[in-house]
């Protein structure tokens, strides 16, 4: 759910009260701790992946399926939590906390806009064909 923009100004007014108050404790809440936990998490997803190739071969030179089979599975798996991973790792210099800046706003309400336009189109449909 995201914030109105009274707790986004009042959650800015606290970040900048931090900075202030205590600039090197900020700094280390910035995003660093993150951005190392989602890396290490995609490193440990890849490790995975690569565990479930070799039980993949593994289950093809013994003839065992069922083994090919958790291979594949642990592999997917693996695939999914290094993209997924991969996905949410804030950028370097971006907030952890996902405050968006004005520009970020902006795109997010023309977003809506064009979802309300298409929205809007199919309403119009939906009546023109029910009326007929």
């Amino acid at each position: 759910m995201p914030l109105s923009e009274h707790e986004q100004r009042m959650l800015e007014q606290m970040e900048r009260a931090l900075y202030a108050e205590d600039p090197k404790f900020a700094t280390a809440l910035e995003g660093s701790g993150l951005r190392t936990y989602t890396r290490r998490r995609v490193y440990q997803a890849v490790a995975g992946f690569l565990v479930g190739i070799a039980l993949l071969m593994a289950g093809m030179v013994a003839k065992q399926v069922w083994l090919s089979v958790v291979g594949f599975l642990v592999m997917l798996g693996c695939a999914v939590l290094a993209v997924t991973g991969w996905r949410k790792a804030p950028k370097p210099g971006e907030q952890a906390g996902g405050t968006a800046g004005p520009q970020a706003r902006r795109q997010g309400r023309q977003r809506r806009s064009v979802m309300d336009r298409i929205e809007q189109r199919w309403q119009k449909r939906r009546d023109e064909q029910g009326g007929h």
